[in-house]
């Protein structure tokens, strides 16, 4: 049985979600039936928000766009995520060249392991400078990322980290 090619996979760690991934993610619902937000989790690495908030965090960001849904996964392969999810595409956003250097050869193995293929979408040029290791660093030191996460993600992020 081959995947369904109108089902595609958005996956990354999303601690938090920024509104450049929310574009990314309205312009994939533009292009496939169903985008599925893996909100992928390295047991590893600790992130500011569990797993569980994060998946909250996206599907608020995302409630208005139509066929998006968001599952958590842990200690798994892209490509066996792809596989469970049916997925026919993984899809992930670029802002700049490095970003294709980082992901061109995860995406060449991915193919040699499933035969899945990866699309790339290139940021909107309002967030080729957006992050969320930068969203998060800015908070940390007081700073306003407003219009750059959502208002309940700013919020979310400025009760765990800005110094009291």
């Amino acid at each position: 049985m081959s995947a369904n090619p109108r089902r595609a996979v958005c996956p990354g760690s999303f601690d938090p979600i920024t509104l450049g991934h929310l574009d990314v993610v309205r312009r994939a619902a533009a292009l496939y039936d169903e985008v599925v937000v893996a909100v992928l989790h390295n047991p590893a690495k600790q992130g500011v928000f569990t797993p569980e908030e994060r998946r909250d965090l996206v599907l608020d960001t995302c409630s208005g766009v139509d066929g998006v849904r968001a599952e958590v996964f842990a200690n798994r392969l892209l490509v066996d995520v792809a596989r469970d999810l049916d997925a026919g595409v993984i899809l992930k956003g670029l802002r700049s060249g490095n970003d294709y250097a980082y992901e061109l050869p995860m995406a060449m193995m991915n193919r040699h392991l499933s035969g899945v293929e990866t699309v790339f979408l290139p940021a909107a040029p309002e967030f080729e400078h957006v992050s969320s290791s930068l969203v998060k660093e800015v908070v940390r030191y007081g700073g306003d990322v407003s219009g750059l996460v959502s208002d309940r993600v700013r919020d979310a992020l400025t009760e765990r980290l800005r110094p009291q």
